[in-house]
């Protein structure tokens, strides 16, 4: 499942004043939410890359303190394979 980043701005603005901590840098938010590279942090800032993983999103909002849908939008409906 994916989840589609609402705000280039939005997220850089929530990584420069995170609801608790220091300011992040795409290498330290990636390292936070546990990636081995920044680059997709990066990508998503950049509009190269415009969703990530649902379990990606959540930590990415988890660690600069806001809910998760202010930042991405999940899917409108699930995948055919998750469909009773």
């Amino acid at each position: 499942m994916r989840y589609t980043l609402r705000s280039r701005e939005w997220l850089q603005f929530a990584m420069k004043h995170p609801g608790r901590g220091a300011p992040y840098s795409v290498r330290s938010l990636a390292e936070a939410v546990g990636l081995s590279h920044h680059s997709l942090i990066g990508h998503l800032l950049s509009g190269e890359r415009k969703d990530c993983s649902a379990e990606l999103a959540h930590g990415i909002a988890e660690a600069v303190g806001v809910a998760v849908l202010t930042l991405f939008v999940p899917p409108a409906s699930p995948p055919r394979d998750e469909v009773a």
